[in-house]
C-alpha cells in the first residue's frame, strides 16, 4: 500500500464522494470529511470524538494521525489530523450507523484487496531475490573454489553453501524463508548416556596429549546437553530423528562451553561419534557423509550465531546430513 494514496468511496445513493486516504494498512479521513459521509456538521463529530478518548473507548495516539495533504488550489501544502478507521465507524455508531456499516464494509473490502496485492507483489519480489541470491552464491563457490585456498575452514565454509542449494531448492514447496526437516532416520541404533560420551572424550583427550584442562567439566551443562537430545513432550520425542539429535547434540556441545578447553573440537568429534554409532556416518559408496573442514565450518558457524538462530542452525545441519546427500 503506497504512502498516501488516494482512492474515491461513494455512498450507496451516491450523493457524497469522498477522497479516501490508505496508509499504514487502515483508511483515514478528516473530521471535515466525518462530517460529510455521516450527513452532520464539523462540530458535532469533534463533540463525538473528543467524549470517544475521554471515556477511554479509544486511544487517540494510535487512531488519529497529523497528516499532510494538497490544498484545493493544488499549490500548497496543509496538515491536518486524519482518523483512521476505528475512530470513523465509532462516531458513525453515534450519528448514522446505516452509513457506518456501508463504509466499515466497503473499507474493509478495499483494505484487504489493498493487503492481498501488496502481498503478492511483495513475494514475487522476495522470490525474484531468492532465486538471483542462490545464483550468485553458487557461481560464487564455484569461482573460488576453482582457485587454490589455504585455508580448510574457508574451503569448508564454501561446501557448507554449495551443498545446501539442494536444501534451499526444495524450499520451493514453502514459503521461501522457512527450512524445513525431510529425510530423515526416525530409528535409532544407539542411544548416547554421558557416560558413554565422557568416556568417548577421554579418547579424544588421549589423542589430542592428554592436557587437563581438555574435556574439563566446568559444570553440569554436558550431562544436560544429553539429556536434552532425548526430551520428550507429551510422550513423543522433541528431536524424533538421529539427523536432529545429532545436530541439537553439536550445537548445545558448542554453545554450553561446557570444558575448560576444547569445546569446538569435542562437539565436531561427539557428532560424528553419534551419527558413526547409528550408522548413519558413512553413505553408501563408502564415503563420509561429511567432510571434515565442512564439519569445521558448521562448528564454527554454530559458534558465531545468535541464540535465536539455533533452530535455523539446527536445520541447516540435518539438511547437511539427511538422506537426501
Amino acid at each position: 500500500m503506497n504512502k498516501g494514496e488516494i482512492i474515491i468511496y461513494q455512498t450507496p445513493e451516491g450523493n457524497v464522494s469522498l477522497n479516501v486516504r490508505l496508509e499504514n494498512e487502515t483508511v483515514w479521513l478528516s473530521q471535515k470529511q466525518i462530517a460529510e459521509l455521516f450527513g452532520t456538521k464539523r462540530p458535532a463529530i469533534t463533540k463525538h470524538l473528543s467524549n470517544i478518548y475521554k471515556t477511554g473507548e479509544l486511544e487517540e495516539f494510535s487512531t488519529c494521525s497529523i497528516l499532510e495533504h494538497m490544498g484545493n488550489d493544488e499549490k500548497q501544502q496543509y496538515q491536518t489530523k486524519f482518523y483512521n478507521l476505528d475512530a470513523i465507524i465509532s462516531v458513525g455508531y453515534r450519528v448514522n450507523s446505516q452509513n457506518a456499516t456501508h463504509f466499515r464494509i466497503w473499507a474493509n473490502r478495499i483494505l484487504k484487496d489493498y493487503l492481498i496485492k501488496g502481498y503478492a507483489v511483495n513475494e514475487k519480489m522476495k522470490l525474484q531475490q531468492y532465486g538471483d541470491l542462490k545464483q550468485t552464491v553458487k557461481l560464487l563457490s564455484n569461482v573460488l573454489q576453482s582457485k587454490e585456498l589455504s585455508a580448510d575452514e574457508a574451503t569448508g565454509l564454501l561446501q557448507v553453501i554449495s551443498d545446501y542449494t539442494y536444501a534451499l531448492d526444495t524450499l520451493d514447496r514453502y514459503d521461501y524463508q522457512t527450512l524445513t526437516v525431510e529425510q530423515t532416520t526416525p530409528k535409532e541404533s544407539f542411544r548416547a548416556t554421558y557416560e558413554t560420551a565422557m568416556k568417548a572424550i577421554n579418547y579424544l583427550r588421549d589423542k589430542f596429549g592428554g592436557s587437563d584442562l581438555f574435556g574439563n567439566e566446568k559444570d553440569q551443562s554436558f550431562k544436560s546437553s544429553i539429556n536434552t537430545i532425548y526430551q520428550t513432550f507429551d510422550g513423543k520425542d522433541l528431536y524424533p530423528s538421529v539427523e536432529e539429535k545429532g545436530a541439537m547434540l553439536l550445537y548445545l556441545v558448542t554453545k554450553n562451553h561446557s570444558f575448560s578447553d576444547g569445546n569446538k573440537r569435542i562437539a565436531a568429534f561427539l557428532f560424528l561419534w553419534f551419527l558413526e554409532k547409528n550408522g548413519i556416518l558413512y553413505k553408501t559408496d563408502g564415503t563420509k557423509l561429511i567432510e571434515n573442514n565442512t564439519l569445521v565450518a558448521l562448528t564454527l558457524m554454530i559458534a558465531e550465531s545468535r541464540t535465536e538462530e539455533k533452530d535455523v542452525m539446527v536445520k541447516v545441519v540435518v539438511n547437511l546430513t539427511n538422506k537426501n546427500n
